[in-house]
């Protein structure tokens, strides 16, 4: 464009030259359709995208859940069948214990002495007893019984008192000088362990080491004899037993 004036002169009127403009026509591209819908469907992809990802993202977290759950089941199962096993395995266990218990009781202790324990007097007396047995197994006794909670006497025990504690269901353990002293503590260990037991010297006894409960009494050479335990399992406040669950403690203590 450009424009083209000459200078004034009087009396002339001024030429002015119009510019040329020149205009052309301008293009505007049209979308086809389906491009619009092209570019219309993208954008709603990507206005929905992060509702998209929350819904991944719960969905997501929700198998991570039920999959924490299973485990947490089949762990809890786990566990229940260990204990239900343990349970089992354990009463079995009780029971075979229990009925071996049973079976040292009932079965005969050989070389076992015993009385009629209708014969044998239950009286408290203050005079002297002279008892057939020694250790005595029974008879009228003193009315203070000497305290049998595992009591282990370092020396000699009155009669009448001892005669008393077997009444409340005790096996009193004896021992004379031919006793080894590692059969005397493995005795005195026993004894320590097992509530309605006492042990004392006795010096004019005949076996080396004697039980005695009411009516009942066995000798032995040793400690580790079988017969032992077989005559504790059996006597401990066993059916021979007058005064069962009767004290054993609150008595008398060693002699003064």
């Amino acid at each position: 464009m450009s424009f083209r004036c000459s200078g004034p002169r009087t009396g002339d009127i001024p030429h002015v030259v119009v510019p040329h403009v020149v205009v052309t026509h301008v293009v505007v591209p049209i979308r086809g359709s389906r491009q619009l819908f092209a570019e219309g469907h993208t954008m709603a992809q990507k206005s929905k995208s992060p509702s998209a990802e929350r819904k991944a993202r719960i969905e997501e977290m929700r198998r991570a859940q039920h999959a924490s759950e299973r485990r947490n089941r089949i762990l809890t199962i786990a566990v229940s069948a260990v204990v239900v096993l343990g349970l089992v395995g354990f009463g079995a266990y009780a029971l075979n214990k229990k009925s071996d218990q049973k079976a040292a009781a009932d079965a005969p202790i050989k070389g076992e002495k015993d009385w009629d324990a209708a014969k044998l007097g239950r009286n408290h007396v203050t005079e002297q007893v002279k008892y057939p047995m020694k250790p005595p197994v029974g008879g009228d006794h003193n009315q203070v019984w000497m305290n049998c909670d595992r009591d282990v006497y370092k020396d000699a025990i009155p009669d009448m008192n001892a005669v008393h504690a077997l009444e409340h269901g005790a096996v009193w353990v004896t021992y004379n000088d031919k006793a080894s002293a590692a059969d005397v503590k493995t005795l005195s260990d026993k004894v320590k362990k097992t509530s309605y037991s006492l042990m004392s010297p006795y010096k004019d006894q005949a076996g080396t080491i004697m039980l005695s409960a009411w009516g009942k009494q066995l000798s032995v050479k040793t400690a580790d004899d079988p017969r032992v335990n077989q005559f504790f399992t059996r006597y401990v406040q066993g059916p021979q037993t007058p005064e069962p669950g009767a004290a054993c403690t609150g008595g008398m203590d060693a002699p003064q």
